[in-house]
C-alpha cells in the first residue's frame, strides 16, 4: 500500500507564490499604482488562476499589500521611537528619520495607495503612530528651543513628511542617490530650525549608532 502524498511541500509552494506575488505587486504598484492584476501576475511568473486563488480581486491584493506595507514601517518606527525618547530632540528626530528611511518604499506605497484605492482615512490610521512620534519630538524640540515655532508641530510634521516622500520619489527616478538616510536626516533637521553645521554633527553622531543596528526592510 502506497503512502499518502505529503501536503507540506504544496503549502510551502503556496506560501512562496503568495510572497512572490506580493513582492512583485509592491514593485509594480510602486511604479504605477494603476496597474492591472494581470501585470503583477505575469511579472511574478504565475498564471491568473494562481493569482486569484490567493487574491480574488484587486481589493484583496491591495488589502494584503497595505497590511504588509504598514507592518515594516511600524516596526522600524517603534524601534526608533524607543531610542529617540532617551535622546535630545535633535537626535531623536534624526533617529526617527534614519530608522524609517530604509523602509521608505513601503511608506511611499501606502501613501500612493491611499490616494487611489485604500482611502486616506484608513492609511492615516495605519500611519498614525509614526506621525504621532514625529510630532511629539518636534513639540519637545520647540519647547527646548532647538526647533522653530513658526508652525504648529503637527503642521511642521506634515510638511516634513511630504518632503520625505518627494525625496523617496527622487531616489526612485535616480535624481537622488540613496545614502542610507543621513542626507535626508540633515535636510529634515534644517527646516525644523537646526543650523546646517549642527545638523551634520547631530546626524553623524546618530548615524554611527544606527549603522550598527539590523535592517528591518527585508
Amino acid at each position: 500500500m502506497s503512502k499518502p502524498v505529503a501536503r507540506q511541500p504544496l503549502r510551502r509552494n503556496s506560501r512562496a507564490n503568495r510572497a512572490r506575488i506580493l513582492a512583485t505587486a509592491r514593485q509594480e504598484l510602486g511604479r504605477n499604482p494603476d496597474v492591472t492584476l494581470e501585470e503583477p501576475a505575469r511579472a511574478a511568473g504565475v498564471v491568473r488562476r494562481t493569482l486569484f486563488g490567493h487574491f480574488p480581486g484587486r481589493a484583496a491584493l491591495l488589502d494584503a499589500l497595505a497590511e504588509e506595507a504598514s507592518e515594516t514601517p511600524r516596526s522600524a518606527m517603534e524601534a526608533g521611537a524607543e531610542r529617540a525618547q532617551a535622546q535630545s530632540a535633535e537626535q531623536g528626530l534624526a533617529q526617527l528619520v534614519l530608522s524609517m528611511w530604509p523602509v521608505g518604499d513601503r511608506y511611499r506605497l501606502l501613501l500612493a495607495l491611499a490616494n487611489r484605492d485604500l482611502g486616506t482615512e484608513r492609511v492615516a490610521e495605519v500611519l498614525a503612530p509614526a506621525r504621532e512620534e514625529i510630532t511629539a519630538v518636534l513639540e519637545r524640540g520647540q519647547r527646548d528651543g532647538v526647533f522653530h515655532t513658526h508652525l504648529p508641530a503637527a503642521v511642521l510634521s506634515a510638511g516634513l513628511e511630504a518632503m520625505t516622500v518627494a525625496l523617496l520619489e527622487a531616489v526612485n527616478t535616480g535624481a537622488l542617490q540613496d545614502d542610507g538616510g543621513p542626507q535626508v536626516a540633515v535636510v529634515t533637521l534644517i527646516p525644523a530650525g537646526v543650523s546646517e553645521e549642527r545638523s551634520h554633527a547631530v546626524v553623524e553622531e546618530v548615524a554611527s549608532t544606527v549603522a550598527a543596528q539590523p535592517r528591518t526592510d527585508g
